[in-house]
């Protein structure tokens, strides 16, 4: 219990300072959800990606990690579409539930939660992090296959109640973020250091404000998000993204022979909340936005009870 503790105070507390500073910063000042949402959406997590990217070496396991992000994706989403035919969903639910299940926020919550979690003890070696760069790079692959898919397929699937495949498509190309993964990659590839020109520190800058920017905005959502009625599907979902999503994770991790901080990193990642994406995606389409934030907010405050479990049990279970 008091390792668990320990976690949750060096772990998940400060993160939840900042969503609680974004919760009161939403209650006294009112700011615009949506501007803030499509600031996070189309400037702060394509640069984050892009500049990572950029200025990382990608070691080969991360291909496994690559592997592991898209099996886990159609695990839970073969899972919640079991679940919401037996729940008798309809249409929009479906896909409103679907998406609450398999996009989780791997940016807003899982890369400052990562990096806590490798820049504290028992990481902490002589006064260094040495694993925190490779526990990074991990949650950037989830990061990057969760924002490709979540601006790809969950668009789809919010606009299939009401949208035609054209007009989600249109949706879909109008996202940067699909655009900052093959650009980083091809500009590794072109003999001049981008990081040596002057547009360098401005992305920078950006890329270093994602995280505060990132959990201030989710602060400001729960606090937009109201109970009418819990639903069941809120429940459910919440259940199945914070404790079955860890629990598959920890199955396709020993398929993949994956172990050690990736795997630690991963599996960490695994058990996050809901995306908020899901809930601003929802509101977009105008598709089931309720349900949608209220499955974002249920998983965000039980996470406070599990995460701390899952942190520990990926120590226990792949030691470095």
């Amino acid at each position: 219990m008091t390792i668990v503790l320990t976690i949750f105070i060096n772990n998940i507390l400060p993160i939840f300072l900042l969503v609680g500073l974004g919760y009161i910063f939403g209650r006294k000042l009112g700011p615009d959800i949506n501007t803030l949402t499509k600031l996070n959406l189309y400037a702060l997590v394509p640069v984050f990606t892009f500049v990572y990217l950029y200025t990382s070496d990608i070691p080969a396991d991360m291909l496994k990690v690559l592997a592991f992000a898209v099996i886990m994706l159609a695990a839970c989403a073969a899972l919640s579409l079991a679940v919401s035919r037996i729940m008798g969903f309809d249409q929009g639910k479906k896909y409103a539930f679907i998406n609450s299940v398999i996009f989780y926020n791997s940016g807003n919550i899982g890369i400052p939660l990562i990096t806590l979690v490798f820049s504290s003890a028992p990481f902490i070696i002589d006064g260094k992090t040495p694993y925190l760069e490779l526990a990074l790079t991990s949650q950037i692959m989830i990061l990057v296959v969760q924002n490709i898919t979540t601006n790809s397929i969950g668009f789809y699937n919010a606009g299939r109640a009401k949208m035609d495949w054209r007009q989600s498509l249109k949706k879909i190309l109008g996202v940067p973020t699909i655009y900052a993964v093959p650009a980083a990659f091809l500009l590794k590839l072109v003999p001049f250091d981008l990081t040596r020109m002057p547009v360098w520190p401005s992305l920078d800058y950006m890329r270093n404000a994602l995280v505060a920017v990132a959990l201030l905005t989710l602060g400001v959502q729960i606090f937009r998000t109201k109970f009418n009625k819990l639903d069941k599907g809120v429940i459910l979902s919440a259940f199945i993204r914070l404790v079955c999503g860890p629990a598959i994770a920890f199955v396709v991790l020993r398929l993949l022979s994956l172990d050690g901080v990736i795997a630690q990193a991963v599996l960490i990642s695994s058990g996050v909340p809901t995306a908020v994406n899901t809930a601003l995606i929802a509101v977009d389409y105008d598709n089931c936005p309720g349900f949608a934030s209220q499955t974002v907010l249920l998983s965000t405050l039980l996470c406070t009870l599990t995460l701390p479990a899952v942190i520990y049990a990926a120590r226990i279970l792949f030691p470095v």
